[in-house]
């Protein structure tokens, strides 16, 4: 297993990381990406840890907290082998301040995600989205809090804006307050708008990226083709409510290169989208999600090798969109803006 440094601090975690997403699924929401039970979720989170795999992430909202509880039945004995992540920010009750990320609900939330996980400690707590009604420096300084009283060790974001995440970064330096190290966001072969501000960004301030989705929702697993556009499995429960919607002719380019290069590798389709993922800067971990042991084990094998660069100049080619102003403006002035991704 390949470990990275996670953005601008002292830890270091594996290129792989599990996601519980599938943990769960007692509402309706979560039913179309999974059902696991704590015995199955044992036996994903054993096989991870014989790869090397020792980080899971996992949220509160994730089936109204169901899934942070299996994933802490499923690590019982072994805390001091794991990592785990986890996030707040989203409505978690009736109460009108059981949401968004306010010093009263974040203490809160982290409290709850303490006893559902049965841990003392999270190691890395991600604010799950960005809440513009409470002001940065309360949210900063709940969490810097929280660091300090030893039940939070690192921060992250996930879904901020460019200007969010920056905006947070300055207030952190301002007051000498804990700064976000890590950004958990979305990114695939066919969803590269992370490339535009937030990549840039990220070299730029030392936050990496833990990138969720990275098959694309379910559309680059191998089962679509254009003969199958719709195949059973996530989609087809519609998995993808909420999701960016793809244009078919555009998802089929991707898919016909990325099964040109699986048949060259000797590798999955599955397997060659991530490793492209992991070549990117900024990239320190991939979340990986699966409903059961064999997705799991075929995910696995997109490390340990790597893509050519040709081979990768095929995919970048296949999958560019133009990108908006002033992103495509910027691109044209290359030399003065090396970060931006061309």
């Amino acid at each position: 297993m390949e470990y990275r440094q996670l953005g601008r601090s002292g830890l270091k975690v594996p290129v792989l990381s599990f996601g519980t997403a599938t943990f769960g699924g007692i509402e309706e929401f979560f039913k179309r990406w999974g059902n696991t039970d704590a015995k199955e979720a044992s036996r994903l989170i054993d096989i991870c840890l014989d790869a090397g795999v020792n980080l899971f992430d996992t949220a509160d909202v994730y089936s109204n907290g169901k899934a942070e509880e299996i994933l802490g039945q499923a690590l019982k004995g072994k805390r001091d082998q794991v990592l785990i992540s986890t996030k707040a920010t989203f409505k978690m009750g009736d109460d009108p301040n059981a949401v968004g990320s306010s010093r009263y609900h974040l203490i809160n939330a982290c409290e709850a995600s303490l006893k559902r996980l049965g841990t003392d400690y999270i190691d890395i707590y991600f604010m799950h989205g960005f809440d513009a009604l409470t002001p940065v420096e309360e949210t900063l300084r709940a969490l810097d809090d929280l660091v300090s009283s030893g039940k939070i060790r690192y921060i992250g974001c996930s879904n901020f804006s460019g200007w969010h995440l920056m905006k947070s970064l300055a207030t952190s330096e301002k007051y000498g307050l804990s700064r976000y190290v890590a950004y958990q966001g979305y990114y695939s072969l066919i969803g590269r708008d992370y490339e535009e501000e937030l990549m840039p960004l990220g070299i730029d301030q030392g936050v990496c990226l833990m990138a969720w989705s990275p098959l694309g929702w379910g559309r680059l697993t191998g089962k679509i083709t254009r003969g199958n556009p719709l195949p059973d499995g996530r989609l087809k429960a519609g998995g993808d409510i909420g999701g960016p919607q793809v244009d078919n002719e555009y998802l089929f380019a991707v898919i016909d290169v990325l099964k040109a290069i699986a048949l060259e590798t000797n590798k999955t389709v599955p397997q060659v989208a991530l490793n492209w993922i992991l070549q990117r800067p900024t990239v320190a971990n991939i979340v990986l999600g699966a409903r059961n042991e064999e997705q799991l084990k075929q995910n696995l094998g997109a490390i340990g090798w790597n893509l050519s660069k040709e081979q990768v100049a095929r995919l970048d080619a296949v999958s560019a969109k133009t990108p908006p102003y002033p992103y495509w403006h910027q691109r044209d002035f290359f030399e003065r803006n090396p970060s931006a991704i061309r």
